[in-house]
């Protein structure tokens, strides 16, 4: 067989070249992420299923110059401009390729997610976003070894190009150039579609392989981004919220149910029965102080075993409150967090978070119904941060919002001041207050940069840990260490204050993590917390009122989107719920929280599923018909046997029941309209 034209051989060294590196980027992150869940003897079908997705890149990338290589002026070999132009085109594809690497390893190290759509969401907020990856990460150096990769990929395209050419312009036959230049593109066609058959290859196939960390690993940051892309469109489809109609409305108690009008509408009225606070005649109702706190892992926690006895004070807070042990945020971070919290609703919109979404903004919250309270919101930093400010001060009533130019503490990172200022600050201004409060203090130090406050340092002092016993107790650093302790070290100042204060007897703390954080949950919590990423949505809930409270701790399912009914029905309060959460506490006195669920959506892997009970029932893909259903009760082992099939789909129905009524709410959960006359 006559050799190849020059101009297919370079093609050939490209692919090659292109191919190498990536299988070598892939071979990093595996080292980087997934050695400890996936040994490499188990790692081989998804390194194989990384390369086909690695050679559907590098085909998209080459087939344009087999296909405009012969037209004159773009020829690589006779022309001098065609030779500048693509050997310029394949140097930018390469600086691409590096720079959404580096970006993916980033974002891996930051979320435990491979590289998705939603990282255009952080440039809604590119100037905060750029000064937190300035301050957590080595920037310059990570710039510099960004400009020799690319420089040396530039110097490995043109030396390739340089190699056909001294080889000989190769056979000049029509028929034998055609031969190879057809079968090259049909080469190029195959490794974009896949595989040889009727279905292409997609990047769900990644999730065959049946493990999460096996998943990532297969990726590459291209795929992963585009394939994203389709699901960033927020709608909701009428005859999907009314063909589960009948479950939600039974499930949330809707006092009127209408499935023409869609009314998931419910009014309730104090019932001192159900209500846990003791109150006094003459006292004021009690105050509410909710805490939002930043990554508040549990499986990082003390409450649930964690031998490095991360959160001591607060551990002894759930001793003394209400403590719902089993509570999940609908999703992953903390703008979502924050939305969920405040209008009851799961922000099931991809991509673009609800907060962001000017058609979203108009929520109704329970928070409006406790009225005569004076309302207040306190963040150490900006909250123009995924439009925060526009979702609180459009829909809470009368909002005095206290942020970073609010305090005289100085700055200590791109979020503002420390979480001990900020609780402190808080403390001055409610020790001023004349009438009840409804205050929320949003925390942000137990993140990236991890900062600590020197001044801090005479009274916290940063353990030295070894990495190996890090990584076994789920964390992936000394300074995410650290910062966890440190913020269980401003909870302990918050209180040391607060006690001393007037307004503490008769006020309701309510504590809550926006999120957790993806992990190794070692042996202390079921499979599913690592291998499902159940790590990312556990979190604790505590009501603290040690003089209107008696202590429980609860195990019966709680979600975020629970936490406004629950607090109404504490302070028992007249209410309206147009949101998707229950009074937790009401449901333990009718059934003991067995009927509670709740719902997860993984916006990066595309699933969604249902908690309750003993299981966790998922779908993944979305859209995919795959359902599965793990154990998730940490309290007992699972029981021997495969789980029923048929229970998998109960729960996926839940899960749709959620998810379709979810993306309803989010355009159909407006504030009332003012009545006419009123101030």
């Amino acid at each position: 067989m006559l050799p190849p034209p020059r101009s297919i051989r370079w093609i050939i060294s490209l692919a090659v070249f292109f191919l190498a590196a990536m299988a070598v980027m892939r071979l990093g992150a595996y080292y980087a992420f997934s050695a400890n869940q996936v040994t490499l003897s188990r790692a081989w079908p998804a390194f194989w299923l990384g390369f086909r997705f690695d050679a559907r890149v590098v085909a998209a990338a080459l087939l344009p110059a087999l296909l405009l290589g012969g037209i004159p002026g773009l020829r690589p070999f006779r022309d001098k401009g065609g030779r500048r132009f693509w050997v310029s085109a394949f140097s930018v594809f390469s600086a691409l390729l590096i720079a959404l690497y580096v970006v993916d390893y980033l974002h891996f190290r930051y979320l435990n997610q491979r590289l998705n759509a939603s990282v255009l969401g952080f440039l809604t907020d590119a100037g905060i976003s750029a000064r937190m990856a300035w301050e957590s990460y080595p920037v310059i150096w990570i710039g510099i070894g960004m400009a020799l990769a690319g420089g040396g990929a530039a110097w490995a395209i043109a030396r390739l190009h340089g190699l056909a050419a001294a080889a000989g312009s190769g056979p000049e036959r029509r028929a034998v150039r055609a031969t190879w230049s057809v079968a090259a593109v049909l080469l190029c066609l195959l490794g974009i579609f896949g595989r040889a058959s009727q279905y292409p290859l997609r990047w769900s196939d990644a999730y065959n392989l049946r493990s999460e960390a096996a998943a990532h690993l297969a990726l590459n940051p291209v795929e992963s981004f585009l394939s994203s892309l389709s699901f960033r469109t927020s709608s909701y489809e009428v005859a999907k919220v009314r063909q589960h109609y009948a479950v939600m409305s039974d499930y949330l108690g809707v006092n009127r149910p209408d499935a023409s009008r869609l009314n998931f509408e419910r009014v309730f009225e104090p019932a001192p029965e159900n209500a846990g606070v003791k109150r006094r005649a003459g006292v004021p109702p009690p105050n509410v102080v909710l805490v939002i706190c930043e990554s508040f892992s549990a499986y990082k926690s003390t409450m649930w075993g964690n031998p490095l006895d991360t959160t001591p004070f607060f551990n002894s807070l759930t001793r003394e409150g209400v403590f719902f042990e089993n509570c999940y945020t609908p999703h992953f971070g903390t703008a979502r967090g924050v939305w969920a919290t405040i209008t009851g609703i799961p922000d099931v919109g991809q991509v673009e978070t609800a907060s962001r979404n000017p058609a979203m903004v108009d929520q109704h919250t329970i928070i409006n119904d406790f009225t005569g309270y004076e309302k207040l919101y306190f963040l150490g930093g900006s909250t123009s941060w995924a439009n925060i400010r526009g979702v609180i001060t459009a829909n809470i009533a009368g909002l005095k919002l206290y942020e970073e130019d609010s305090y005289e503490a100085p700055r200590v990172d791109v979020w503002g001041i420390s979480d001990k200022e900020l609780f402190l600050a808080a403390d001055r201004v409610l020790r001023a207050q004349t009438q009840p409060f409804f205050a929320v203090i949003q925390t942000s130090g137990n993140h990236r940069p991890y900062t600590i406050p020197k001044e801090d340092l005479k009274d916290f002092t940063p353990a030295d840990v070894p990495a190996s016993v890090l990584k076994r107790n789920g964390f992936e650093s000394l300074a995410e260490f650290n910062a966890f302790r440190y913020t269980d070290f401003s909870f302990q100042r918050f209180f040391t204050a607060a006690r001393q204060s007037p307004y503490f007897d008769n006020t309701l703390f309510v504590f809550i993590g926006d999120h957790g954080i993806s992990g190794h949950a070692g042996t202390l919590f079921p499979d599913a917390w690592t291998a499902q990423r159940l790590t990312c949505y556990h979190v604790p809930l505590l009501f603290y009122a040690p003089k209107l409270l008696a202590p429980q701790r609860i195990s019966a399912v709680a979600s975020m989107v629970d936490l406004l009914p629950t607090l109404a029905g504490l302070v028992g309060i007249p209410y309206r719920n147009s949101g998707m959460g229950r009074d937790l506490l009401r449901q333990q006195q009718k059934d003991g929280g067995r009927d509670n669920l709740a719902f997860v959506i993984d916006h990066n892997n595309k699933s969604i599923g249902v908690i309750k009970g003993s299981y966790y029932g998922i779908e993944q893909p979305l859209g995919s018909g795959k359902h599965e259903l793990v154990w998730a009760d940490f309290r007992r082992p699972a029981p021997a046997g495969s789980l029923n099939d048929a229970r998998a789909g109960e729960y996926n129905q839940l899960a749709q029941a959620v998810y379709e009524t979810s993306r309803y709410l989010l355009l159909n959960n407006k504030k009332p309209a003012p009545v006419k006359g009123a101030d």
